[in-house]
């Protein structure tokens, strides 16, 4: 009778340990089906954050500072659009078409207006940081690579053109770009390489503002007449903040909180460093004078050219590739531009194109397995080289036919520059009908 009057308190407890068993069981299954990180969530916020600042305020800053003053709220004002324009194009169907699918040449249309995106949903690409994380990151890069393109036709592009030529180039361009390189396209597959967007932001954009800049033609009174900046403090701190907005743009590019972005910060930053006082220097040695505009535009060029590589190389290396930046940069600026008499208004094609193509060569050259798990050159991988070369060649290609093509459309339907008496009164009138006073 004892036995059995234990029975009951014997069952009672063996049920309560199975059913503690299977708790602890379901958690830790759990705990293994859902691979996001807080760390890597909280990281790729701020990394977000950080790459919008790049263009409000930053490039804003950065651009109309540069550009006279009759013309300082049309060009923010093309920034402005951007990121109001970009963000809605990319969640429509951007977003989907680039990092959705694993077609060769385009995703697909799954996550069109992010349909099917969950709360708990991970993009393949990015396993530890929710999918509408990770899209809205990308969406910051999309917003500022159509942004850059806006620089090298300040001045005298209509507002209503540089509006139907940014969807354009959004579609055609920059999409198809992402998912050939970072979407699991041909490039990619091919093992071409770049970790934060040398061929996908700046070479493209680059390409493209030299393409718009000829197609438009020089602004009027180019090579004779005095266009100074306006205010070149509104530039510097501009650079500012886009030197401290290219952590997250590299950094972030990681996806992920680990040593791999404290790297790549480390190498962009002193890719900057090196970039601002290798154009310092040369001026000083030819000019007698380093210039303030020198030195910002040496940053950014070191900057744009560690892009590519920041995710593949030391900090030793970030210095090397700054120093390059910076002559190759100013040469471009400077010999290549008046050589060929292009008025690129505030130098996209060479910072950014010229920069974006540097670092995704030097990529090749200086790729360190141990810390993008790829070697380069100098490491007996050759091939890499050339695959950098291949994508280069691609980009080139694809930016360059397609702007030329997208701004003779825009032409059939809206004039591209504004009027002589148009320009020569300013945009800030003109197109939006306010100034500075």
């Amino acid at each position: 009778m004892g036995a059995v009057s234990r029975w009951p308190a014997r069952a009672a407890a063996t049920t309560f340990a199975l059913a503690m068993l299977a708790t602890s069981g379901g958690q830790a299954l759990a705990s293994e089906v859902s691979t996001v990180s807080a760390a890597d969530t909280t990281w790729m916020i701020v990394a977000t954050a950080f790459v919008l600042m790049m263009t409000i305020p930053g490039l804003a800053l950065f651009y109309s500072g540069m550009v006279r003053k009759k013309n300082v709220l049309a060009t923010m004002a093309q920034s402005l659009a951007a990121v109001a324009m970009i963000s809605i194009l990319w969640v429509a169907f951007g977003y989907s078409l680039a990092f959705t699918g694993d077609g060769r040449w385009l995703g697909s249309p799954a996550r069109l207006f992010l349909a099917g995106m969950s709360m708990d949903a991970v993009n393949p690409a990015a396993k530890t940081i929710p999918e509408a994380l990770f899209m809205l990151y990308q969406m910051t890069f999309a917003i500022i690579t159509v942004a850059l393109v806006a620089g090298s036709v300040a001045d005298r592009m209509r507002f209503s053109a540089y509006l139907l030529f940014s969807i354009g180039w959004f579609v055609f361009v920059y999409v198809p770009l992402v998912h050939w390189v970072w979407g699991g396209g041909f490039l990619s597959a091919a093992g071409v390489q770049d970790f934060a967007g040398g061929l996908v932001v700046h070479l493209s954009a680059g390409v493209g503002g030299l393409v718009a800049a000829k197609v438009l033609g020089n602004r009027h009174g180019y090579g004779s007449e005095n266009l100074s900046p306006y205010d070149l403090s509104l530039a510097v701190v501009g650079t500012g903040l886009l030197w401290v907005g290219w952590f997250g743009f590299n950094g972030g590019s990681a996806l992920a909180a680990n040593s791999r972005a404290v790297m790549a910060i480390i190498a962009t930053h002193l890719a900057a460093c090196a970039g601002a006082l290798t154009w310092g220097a040369v001026e000083w040695s030819t000019r007698r004078k380093p210039s303030v505009l020198g030195m910002i535009s040496g940053a950014v060029a070191g900057l744009g050219t560690i892009t590519p590589a920041s995710g593949f190389v030391t900090p030793l290396q970030g210095i090397v590739i700054g120093i390059v930046a910076g002559l190759v940069c100013y040469w471009a600026c400077t010999s290549l531009k008046h050589r060929f008499r292009y008025d690129d208004a505030l130098d996209v094609f060479g910072v950014h194109g010229i920069g974006g193509l540097t670092g995704t060569l030097l990529l090749g050259v200086f790729a360190t397995s141990s810390i993008g798990g790829v070697p380069g050159l100098l490491e007996g991988n050759p091939r890499q080289l050339l695959l950098q070369f291949y994508g280069v060649g691609v980009t080139l290609l694809w930016s360059g036919a397609v702007t030329y093509g997208l701004l003779k459309l825009v032409s059939v339907f809206v004039s591209l520059r504004v009027s002589r008496e148009n320009e020569l009164e300013g945009l800030d009138i003109s197109q939006h009908g306010e100034a500075l006073q």
